[in-house]
């Protein structure tokens, strides 16, 4: 059993997943230009476009600055439609790209988090996410049941970079010996927390392999058996 004060926690793929988005962007290029694309362009399509976001999501640091970056998106993603897709004019398709965009938060995580909050510990929400992170958490019930968020893209430095971590533990008011840090990705959650003394715990909701010597969880529900 552990009783930190403080939880830090990742975003995406930990507390949220993003809803298979080619579906979406099929139907809203449908509805809004009345253009039809086959599932399997509009797949490949938002397959170039994430690839794009990815390598560029830190720049995203505020509202102008992401809101540029959405239009490169945009625009790689009218590259990679079929032809008959790519006179869509780019300030429409990047309102319907983003609309594509759709995060839910897994069937445990509210419950977990207002059951840590009830026990008296402080959530910090640590990601690597753009300028959007405090919307995307508020329009998924989670701003409400944290004592905060950190973005990497606002931050200025991206897990694993130790700093971001220090900046996180500064929010919830803890030493990195009373914090855990839990998220999914085996190097910027397990080896980041690890560079700033953090103790992290892993979440294998794939049944991914775990870095050795590290505590392991299926979901978030494992840290209501692992604390008190």
């Amino acid at each position: 059993m552990i009783s930190p004060k403080a939880f830090l926690i990742d975003a995406l793929g930990t507390m949220v997943y993003l809803d298979p988005p080619a579906p979406h962007l099929r139907r809203e290029i449908q509805e809004r230009f009345g253009v039809e694309v086959s599932e399997d362009e509009a797949h490949a399509a938002m397959r170039a476009e994430i690839r794009h976001y990815r390598s560029n999501l830190q720049r995203g640091r505020d509202a102008d600055s992401l809101s540029e970056l959405r239009g490169e998106c945009a625009a790689v993603l009218r590259d990679a439609l079929p032809e008959r897709a790519q006179a869509l004019p780019l300030d429409e398709l990047t309102d319907a790209l983003v609309a594509s965009l759709r995060f839910e938060p897994y069937d445990e995580v509210l419950g977990v988090l207002r059951a840590l909050r009830e026990r008296g510990h402080t959530i910090v929400v640590l990601s690597n996410w753009d300028f959007s992170l405090h919307e995307m958490l508020q329009r998924t019930g989670i701003t409400d049941l944290v004592d905060g968020a950190v973005s990497s893209a606002v931050h200025g430095t991206a897990k694993p970079d130790p700093g971001i971590f220090e900046h996180a533990l500064a929010l919830a008011g803890a030493q990195a010996s009373e914090a855990v840090h839990v998220g999914d990705s085996p190097e910027a959650d397990v080896v980041g927390a690890q560079a700033a003394g953090i103790e992290p715990i892993f979440v294998a909701r794939e049944r991914e392999d775990a870095p050795a010597g590290v505590r392991v969880i299926d979901d978030l529900t494992g840290l209501l058996e692992l604390t008190r």
